[in-house]
């Protein structure tokens, strides 16, 4: 699982999104999956989920719309976005932080 951290409003995140794309389009049926944290705020819920929609994110997406202050932002120290978290089926932080290609090659190497 990659608990992927981002927002509507962050343009380093925005032009991340196709690269995660195709690595849950490469991966979905092989046991993996996303959950994205969005750090929007109160009052953007309209933005985040139009872009969900525009970036063509089909997996789970949740927020608390707490911006900064995002709950589980906060118990996983993330402190920037783009920002994530490959988790292996233990539970276990594998990696960190993968872009573009990297992500879709730690997948490649850890999903058999």
């Amino acid at each position: 699982m990659l608990i992927d951290f981002w927002a509507s409003w962050c343009v380093p995140c925005r032009k991340e999104n196709p690269a995660v794309v195709k690595a849950f389009d490469a991966f979905k049926d092989k046991n993996f999956t996303i959950l994205s944290v969005s750090l929007d705020r109160q009052g953007d819920k309209d933005k985040w989920i139009k872009a969900i929609h525009d970036d063509g994110l089909t997996w789970t997406h949740v927020s608390d719309l707490g911006w900064w202050d995002n709950a589980v932002s906060r118990q996983y120290d993330i402190r920037s976005i783009p920002s994530n978290l490959l988790l292996g089926p233990d539970g276990v932080i594998i990696a960190k932080n993968l872009r573009g290609e990297a992500l879709e090659a730690k997948l490649a190497e850890v999903i058999k």
